[in-house]
């Protein structure tokens, strides 16, 4: 018999769920390992927050003694980020004798320099730090060593990094053995909304060009959030250039693998690549080559995986690396190798769920 886990959820993002999807990928894989995975959602923004705490207390008392996988990030318990109310649904879930595993998707409190993004990321931290005390097991999807606000607090804390919420994304790797052709062809996956966006647009036209310039006519494919509002300010700022713009907007996941197969390498510009971007480890999944940029949170397995990584401190780094990558055919295969086996070790849904499965067994046993 099955062993029943709840996946808690809090409000739905739009226009795609990235964590509701985690979810869904990770629940289909756990159950090679005897585990049934019940996504259940605390509907605070459509009900309000009485409303909801009053549901989930109904729901959860029927749940003593089973796991309940609680993904936190700060804008899922919270319209601005200030989660100081999600800690109502912990003590829910204590009182009905449930035991809690958090899954951390943020792992870090938001940036920024005014008043209100400190008084943020003070509630964030505190939220994350009592949410850690709450709970029997926490589930960081970066390296713990790489969370400064843990310290030693905690030694039930397991790192399990993200998937790419794709279908079968392996069958892009048969896509590339079998050859493409035409120009070489830079996917970018994703694009964050406002100011951000627009630093991220800047530094893929230039680091275009760069490669442009070398190498001719190239092929830009970029593809999930903010990729259609963006197509407008690329093919504007790559006009004079032989690069042609191709945006595809949001994409069911099986069109997303085909399409990623079609490419030679990934560029990944939302901030540094860590193994909670599931937009950068798609790129790995597929077997592509991922030009990035480090951050706070890069660290293993990411760099086993064929990342090349810009210098910053160069206006024209992040240009020359994917030039690099794009103007050497051998390097480029054996950097598509490198996230194939990165993907295999350490991304694969069935990867995940066995850490996951070992993780909440071993707590079990310790528990017994």
């Amino acid at each position: 018999m099955k062993k029943k886990c709840i996946a808690l959820l809090g409000r739905r993002d739009a226009p795609t769920d990235a964590v509701e999807e985690y979810c869904q990928y990770l629940g289909a894989a756990l159950r090679a390992h005897d585990f049934e995975l019940e996504l259940v959602r605390v509907a605070w923004l459509e009900d309000g927050w009485p409303a909801a705490v009053r549901e989930l207390e109904r729901q959860a008392a029927t749940w003593a003694g089973c796991w309940v996988l609680v993904q936190y990030t700060a804008l899922s318990w919270s319209e601005r980020g200030f989660p100081l109310r999600f800690l109502r649904v912990l003590r829910v879930l204590r009182q009905a004798g449930a035991r809690v595993a958090m899954v951390y998707h943020d792992v870090l409190p938001y940036h920024g320099g005014r008043t209100i993004d400190k008084l943020r990321r003070r509630a964030q931290i505190h939220a994350m730090n009592e949410a850690l005390r709450f709970s029997e097991l926490g589930v960081f999807t970066v390296p713990v060593s790489k969370i400064p606000w843990i310290g030693k607090k905690h030694t039930r804390a397991v790192f399990i990094p993200v998937g790419a919420n794709l279908p079968e994304p392996e069958t892009a790797w048969k896509n590339k053995k079998s050859g493409t052709s035409g120009p070489p062809t830079i996917a970018v996956f994703g694009i964050t909304g406002g100011e951000g966006g627009i630093w991220e647009i800047a530094s893929i036209s230039e680091a275009l060009q760069i490669v442009a310039e070398r190498l001719g006519k190239l092929r830009l494919v970029v593809m999930g959030r903010h990729s259609d509002t963006a197509e407008k300010t690329l093919r504007s700022l790559m006009e004079k250039q032989p690069i042609e713009v191709c945006s595809l907007g949001i994409l069911p996941g099986e069109e997303i693998v085909r399409k990623m197969g079609e490419c030679d390498v990934l560029l990944f510009v939302r901030g540094g690549i860590s193994s909670r971007r599931g937009s950068a480890i798609a790129g790995i999944a597929c077997g592509l080559p991922v030009v990035a940029f480090d951050g706070p949170e890069t660290a293993s397995p990411i760099v086993e995986a064929g990342v090349v990584f810009a210098d910053r401190k160069r206006q024209c780094g992040l240009g020359e690396a994917l030039l690099k990558v794009l103007s050497d055919p051998e390097y480029r295969e054996a950097l598509g190798e490198k996230s194939q086996r990165a993907q295999e070790k350490y991304f694969s849904w069935k990867a995940i769920a066995g850490r996951y499965a070992e993780s909440l067994r071993s707590e079990d046993l310790g528990a017994g």
